[in-house]
């Protein structure tokens, strides 16, 4: 049976964690509402970068000199995943579940006779995947010691994949990360960025009713120039701010989890200290009594 001491100091100790993970939960609390604002904003914009590509590229997209960030090479042997995650823990399964997802798409690629590349965009989930595929991965990238990633921040990351399209280093290129759903729920998420997801043939029936017709000024190439490059860095800029605002979701959920365990812990603490405490008080006025019962 534990000493009266030792429990005295493992209460002590179970309610500072208990200060920690409430104040934790605070933090993620009033961090996530600022990330998930962002993230919501980020939507509309991404979505409509996304449309308006793919009403320019597939006018473009039959031509020999189509853009390759459009296109990509014309091939499907090699790919890169751009994985995203966090780049701090406690926050339960969030970073581990997009590496999971990422570790069950490398596999399924392998296993049709592709060879996969990994570009990591935070530190937990680079962690993760170099335990497996250390082989596989061609860069690695952190934010770790800025307060809030910037939209310059996914340029640099684009700016890389650009940089390995350019070498012929890969033919298709995905996004691999957490789509923020709501505070408990993150969806482990494959997007494919090159070549550009456009309309098939026949899936732009035009809908019931009038319809506009849009002239563009200048030439559908040249705008592409300029817009695909800042679609690339919209979509990982986009995805980077999903995976914030799920990992300050995922963080505030674990924390009020550990905070719920730990007053559990020290309710049980405490009942064990009483019922010892008692005993060694029946236990002393047992002795007392019999020591003046034998005089």
């Amino acid at each position: 049976m534990a000493s009266l001491k030792s429990l005295r100091m493992r209460i002590n100790s179970v309610k500072s964690t208990r200060k920690i993970t409430q104040a934790m939960k605070m933090v993620a609390a009033a961090k996530l509402r600022r990330a998930q604002s962002r993230a919501e904003a980020a939507r509309p914009y991404a979505e409509r970068m996304e449309r308006m590509l793919a009403s320019l590229g597939t006018a473009v997209a039959g031509q020999p000199d189509a853009p390759r960030l459009l296109v990509g090479t014309g091939g499907d042997a090699v790919h890169l995943l751009v994985v995203i995650s966090g780049d701090r823990g406690l926050a339960g399964a969030f970073n581990t579940n997009v590496g999971r997802f990422a570790r069950a798409r490398i596999r399924e690629l392998e296993s049709h006779g592709k060879t996969v590349k990994i570009l990591a965009v935070g530190r937990k989930g680079a962690t993760y995947l170099k335990r497996e595929f250390a082989s596989r991965f061609v860069g690695e990238m952190s934010f770790a010691g800025k307060k809030v990633v910037g939209f310059e921040d996914a340029t640099e990351v684009a700016a890389k994949v650009t940089e390995l399209l350019d070498q012929g280093a890969f033919d298709v290129c995905s996004l691999v990360y957490n789509r923020f759903r709501n505070v408990i729920s993150q969806v482990p998420t494959a997007q494919q960025m090159i070549p550009a997801a456009l309309p098939e043939a026949g899936d732009d029936a035009p809908a019931a009713g009038p319809q506009a017709l849009y002239e563009y000024e200048p030439a559908e190439d040249q705008i592409l120039a300029a817009l695909l490059p800042q679609n690339l860095a919209v979509q990982i800029y986009r995805a980077i701010l999903e995976t914030s605002a799920g990992f300050y979701g995922s963080q505030m959920t674990a924390m009020d989890n550990a905070t719920r365990n730990a007053g559990e812990m020290i309710n049980k603490l405490t009942l064990n200290y009483n019922r010892t405490r008692q005993a060694n008080i029946t236990r002393e006025l047992i002795e007392i009594i019999s020591g003046a019962e034998a005089l």
